[in-house]
């Protein structure tokens, strides 16, 4: 059936199996990514994933849909609002409004400025910049692989460091997270297993495939599409589902980040379509806006296809065997292997490149991708949108 269907919608489909972009500031790159004021609704097929995932009745999923689009589109506006007190922010489901947290120092008029954009506001101890210098501190530190991941929580107003459950007692984990108590604000949680990536030797399914690594295509730019950097390396060959050339690694960072951009010819090209395999219609891409945390978000991969979730965590630092990732961001979205390099999408709005995480989409377990915008900046690309 997903042969008969790529074959209708031509091998162009193909490319846009995998990769979701979640994003920071949009780049100069991508100046036809920006959401537009007349975006269409939600597709049916995505607002029946999101009453599946999430246990929404249709009004329900629409209207939290709505509000989340509400949400991204004045989250920038609020940041600038918030000037020097600006906590970070996240959207909250319980109220379907944007929080904005702001420090206790941020005069009356900040606070009346950022509720006049629509925001919530909620007074903290510590502002986003302080807890990105935490953050900061520790990414200069050699992490144990007991150490699963750290990022800034903006809801909580503190650096969450994750620690495996089995290894937390360990004399270098302890270390670790003393230093880390040094460095700033900090809270320790403990997560049932260690990341790992979600590439996979060569299986039946779908493209693309580099060396003996299977891994899914991402977000068609303009000449080619991105992925997952630790899919393959600079100069390596990439093929499609059909065992044909597809094109060539043209850029590719694994550790530290986890991008790469294949360039596409060898008679297929892009179109800015992520796959539904048939759980949901294949979705259009019309811009990266960034999706704030608490808000839904979707998964397209060539092992477990179509899985939605929540943005849990941004700018968070992975730390996988193979070394540490930063500006991460995490979801409750799961994932298996071949699964790597795969669309994160929230709305229309692409928002990274799976990268890794932990457990499967069996028993659960937690995802993180790369923000797509950071790495159409560093390669300067241009996300192909419809």
């Amino acid at each position: 059936m997903r042969r008969k269907r790529l074959m209708r919608a031509g091998l162009a489909a193909l490319l846009m199996l995998g990769t979701w972009t979640a994003a920071g500031t949009l780049p100069a790159a991508a100046s036809d990514s920006s959401p537009t004021a007349d975006a269409p609704q939600a597709s049916a097929g995505l607002v029946e994933a999101m009453q599946r995932d999430f246990g929404l009745t249709r009004p329900e999923a629409e209207t939290r849909l709505a509000a989340e689009t509400e949400a991204r589109d004045i989250a920038p506006a609020a940041r600038r609002a918030a000037g020097a007190a600006y906590g970070g922010s996240w959207f909250d489901a319980g109220s379907d409004r944007l929080t904005v947290a702001v420090t206790a120092d941020a005069p009356a008029a900040t606070v009346r400025a950022v509720r006049s954009t629509g925001a919530a506001v909620r007074t903290v101890e510590h502002s986003a910049r302080e807890l990105d210098t935490a953050v900061a501190r520790l990414d200069r530190i050699d992490a144990p692989r007991g150490v699963s991941s750290w990022h800034a929580d903006p809801v909580a107003n503190t650096v969450v460091v994750n620690v495996v459950d089995s290894r937390r007692s360990d004399n270098d984990v302890r270390r670790f997270v003393a230093r880390a108590r040094a460095a700033g604000p900090v809270t320790v949680e403990t997560v049932p297993a260690a990341p790992s990536t979600f590439a996979a030797g060569t299986v039946g399914g779908d493209p693309y495939y580099t060396g003996n690594v299977r891994c899914s295509i991402g977000f068609s730019v303009h000449g080619g599409f991105v992925t997952a950097g630790h899919c393959g390396g600079g100069g390596a060959a990439v093929r499609g589902w059909d065992g044909t050339h597809v094109g060539t690694f043209q850029g590719s960072s694994f550790p530290g980040d986890d991008y790469a951009w294949v360039s596409v010819g060898s008679g297929w090209w892009t179109v800015p379509v992520v796959l539904g395999w048939g759980t949901v219609p294949d979705q259009l891409v019309r811009g990266s806006a960034e999706a704030p945390v608490g808000t839904s978000v979707c998964r397209s991969g060539s092992t477990t296809r179509w899985h939605c979730g929540t943005v849990l965590a941004r700018n968070e630092t992975v730390n996988y065997s193979q070394g540490a990732v930063h500006q991460m961001t995490k979801t409750s979205v799961c994932a298996e292997p071949g699964d790597s390099g795969g669309s994160f999408i929230s709305g229309d709005q692409a928002q990274g490149v799976t990268s890794g995480g932990w457990g499967n989409c069996s028993g659960g377990g937690e995802t993180w991708f790369q923000p797509v915008n950071e790495i159409l900046n560093r390669y300067g690309l241009r996300l192909h949108t419809a």
